[in-house]
């Protein structure tokens, strides 16, 4: 195995993002499912946008938060996802190659246009999102670029683009690009509701190429149709190496086949915004994993990482992480 040129490589669906903070009363006028991800239209789309007239926008997409966080910590990453050749496919360009991450996916040039998520962000925090997914859909298996995914030490592969079958067939191949390679294959759930229209392949997915799993309790009971997360658990480490269970404020669950390593939530003054918080739990726990550190410390990373994020509004640091981390006193 040659030695890998990037922390992680990434693999997901290129989104920009629009959050404003709602009152509570926003969710039920627009019947917006809280704390989940629902698909829409562009017309809905169109009209969600023009009821939060005062959003930020910033590039997002699950995947690609993540890997601006693995940059903000010092590390070295790549992406893989599509947009259009649009105002927003340029935003989006622009802003995550000036974080640090090499990005050099082909625009689409014919309709649809790039991907948007219409962010609602409740009082508490909560974030409801909905997701019009455009030509980030699109990625097929001749979109990869597999000397970047061999360069990387993680692949990381994002839940929410296994909506088209197409998407599905270059998850499978850019896992077996990386294993030809040596290198390790992660996957996040991206979101329960997500798990629950495709449980079935999500499961061949995880027994047959994933090295390294995140979900939060909600997606791991859904993935295994349990009531009980022991249960559930149990059954994922059966069919994964390590799985990574996020439990919000409670903390997270780091299992590998033999132990379970509980990792305590960082802590926080006030929560604003939680958009992005698995996000950069799984960047910070990806950018310790590829220095060799343990799953303890790579937990505590994770939880400082999410901390961060949950403290401001918006999916991605505010702060460079790897000055923040070592004023902190991690090993970065």
């Amino acid at each position: 195995m040659t030695t890998s040129s990037y922390d992680v490589v990434a693999v997901g669906n290129a989104i920009v993002d629009l959050l404003q903070a709602v009152p509570d009363t926003f969710l039920a006028e627009e019947n917006i499912a809280r704390g989940a991800m629902t698909l829409i239209d562009e017309a809905r789309a169109d009209h969600l946008t023009a009821r939060l007239p005062d959003a930020v926008v910033a590039a997002g997409g699950s995947a690609a938060n993540t890997v601006t966080g693995v940059a903000s910590f010092g590390g070295k990453a790549g992406y893989i996802g599509k947009v259009a050749n649009d105002e927003l496919g340029a935003r989006f360009t622009t802003e995550f190659r000036a974080a640090g991450v090499t990005f050099d996916t082909a625009p689409r040039s014919a309709p649809p246009g790039t991907a948007r998520c219409l962010i609602a962000v409740s009082p508490d925090g909560q974030r409801s999102m909905n997701t019009y997914l455009g030509a980030s859909t699109l990625l097929a298996a001749e979109d990869l670029d597999a000397d970047l995914i061999q360069a990387g030490e993680t692949l990381f592969l994002e839940g929410y683009l296994f909506d088209r079958d197409e998407a599905k067939a270059a998850f499978v191949r850019a896992a077996e690009i990386a294993r030809s390679a040596g290198r390790k294959v992660a996957l996040t759930l991206s979101d329960k509701f997500c798990v629950d229209r495709h449980r079935d392949s999500f499961r061949h997915l995880v027994a047959g190429h994933i090295d390294i799993l995140f979900s939060n309790e909600s997606e791991i009971l859904s993935l295994y149709e349990q009531d009980d997360l022991g249960a559930a658990l149990g059954a994922a480490r059966k069919a994964c190496p390590v799985v990574i269970v996020t439990r919000a404020d409670i903390g997270s669950l780091i299992a590998t086949r033999d132990d379970t390593v509980a990792v305590n939530a960082h802590p926080v003054a006030k929560v604003i915004d939680t958009t992005g918080a698995g996000d950069q739990y799984a960047a910070g726990f990806l950018f310790a994993f590829a220095r060799g550190r343990s799953l303890a410390e790579c937990g505590a990373l994770a939880s400082f990482a999410a901390a961060e994020v949950i403290s401001h509004m918006g999916p991605r640091p505010e702060q460079n992480l790897r000055a923040l981390a070592l004023k902190s006193g991690f090993r970065v």
